[in-house]
């Protein structure tokens, strides 16, 4: 058989090129449920992410609860996926969220959490009042955990949350999240989020659609944004210079929330980020896009 001409291979090529783009074109135009979600990277250890198979329906399950605590239902693909995060002081073995479905009996989602241990981070902070807050002070700090913990734990069952996140502010990136903590030589609780060092006065930029449930000043946090990206999944943006956002604002990806600063317990301008699911505060960076 005789080789192919140049103008039947420029032929094959221009079929091959065509066919791709169709078929590139008729992936774009599928219904976004049909897609697979983007979902953040899965740690079952104490401070991670279990991502639990619902199976695949139509609609959605049912409500999926986890230590009293609502959880992330979505859709992936064809299936349901509930996204479980696991509280820093959870004990290694074995544990289940419980799916409460539209019909019928409810159900364990047994999953299986491993040890993961935290390095010791040692600190000096030079006003000891950060150290040994005074009764008035700890009457505020405990004002203050309510008010926490209320806009942390916010559930909006209709807001479909971003899972994929943008890192909200430029700068170097610490490991910090979990490490056991010691201010001038006194231990405190594990570190809850990722510290981002940055000069004062950087812009941080809301990583995810959502609304802001909350702000304020913080004995230990400072100046502070707290935004509710639906479904349990909260984010907190802690030390800022200045806050440029109030409560009941809608955000985008890449909405200025405010300025990096060095308010509240910290030993140099930073932003202390958190991220919370279903109430527990997990590692930002199995969130973040890179």
């Amino acid at each position: 058989m005789s080789p192919p001409t140049r103008s039947s291979s420029q032929r094959a090529r221009r079929v091959a090129h065509r066919l791709a783009t169709l078929l590139a074109l008729a992936a774009a135009a599928l219904p976004t449920s049909s897609r697979a979600l983007d979902l953040p990277r899965e740690s079952r250890v104490p401070g991670g992410i279990a991502i639990l198979d619902l199976g695949a329906a139509e609609e959605p399950p049912g409500s999926v609860v986890f230590n009293g605590h609502g959880v992330p239902v979505l859709k992936d693909g064809a299936s349901w996926v509930a996204v479980v995060g696991i509280p820093l002081d959870t004990a290694p073995g074995k544990h289940a969220a419980t799916l409460q479905p539209n019909r019928g009996d409810a159900r364990r989602l047994e999953f299986s959490v491993t040890d993961k241990r935290y390095e010791e981070q040692r600190l000096t902070v030079t006003n000891q009042r950060h150290v040994e807050p005074s009764k008035e002070d700890l009457e505020r700090i405990a004002r203050e955990h309510k008010r926490i913990d209320a806009a942390l734990g916010n559930f909006d069952p209709d807001r479909v949350p971003q899972l994929v996140l943008q890192a909200p502010v430029d700068g170097r990136r610490s490991s910090s999240f979990g490490l056991r903590r010691f201010f001038n030589d006194q231990p405190r609780n594990p570190h809850t989020g990722m510290d981002i060092a940055a000069p004062t006065g950087t812009p941080i930029l809301s990583p995810a659609p959502g609304v802001v449930t909350d702000t304020g000043d913080y004995f230990f946090n400072g100046n502070t944004v707290f935004v509710d990206h639906g479904q349990g999944v909260v984010t907190m943006y802690c030390h800022l210079s200045r806050i440029d956002v109030k409560l009941g604002d809608e955000v985008a990806t890449g909405t200025p929330l405010g300025l990096v600063g060095a308010t509240g317990r910290v030993t140099g301008p930073h932003l202390h980020w958190g991220v919370a699911v279903n109430r527990a505060m997990v590692d930002p960076a199995l969130f973040l896009a890179e």
